[in-house]
């Protein structure tokens, strides 16, 4: 089992920066993919990125691809999500997620075994 929580969100401009983390703790880091998705209120949530369990392979939608970059430290059991170049259709809730089964980087939510409570992105124009 892990538990995970999100840190690093915020409200900042159209073009800026913004770096999320997800904390987990219980099961080391490792054991897990990791992913992190993005829903706004009455929509469904969506893929964002995901990267493997030694991080060396990522994925990324291709709304954010070029501009999100996924990592992740193993050591201190934590995934990062750097966020440049942001745009206002990038406000949402922010989740990260643990797949502690998959093979390959999933693209769904329901493949994904454990999630963080979120963490609120705002961009304004």
């Amino acid at each position: 089992q892990v538990l995970l929580v999100e840190f690093g969100g915020g409200l900042v401009q159209a073009g800026g920066s913004l770096r999320l983390s997800c904390a987990a703790s219980g099961r080391t880091l490792i054991t897990y993919m990791m992913g992190w998705f993005r829903q706004v209120p009455g929509e469904e949530r969506e893929f964002v990125a995901a990267i493997s369990r030694s991080g060396l392979s990522t994925r990324y939608a291709d709304s954010v691809k070029g501009r999100f970059t996924i990592s992740r430290d193993n050591a201190n059991n934590t995934v990062y999500l750097q966020m440049d170049s942001l745009k206002p259709e990038d406000t949402a809730i922010y989740y990260c997620a643990a797949d502690s089964t998959g093979v390959v980087l999933r693209t769904t939510p329901w493949e994904y075994d454990y999630w963080g409570q979120g963490t609120q992105v705002t961009v304004s124009s």
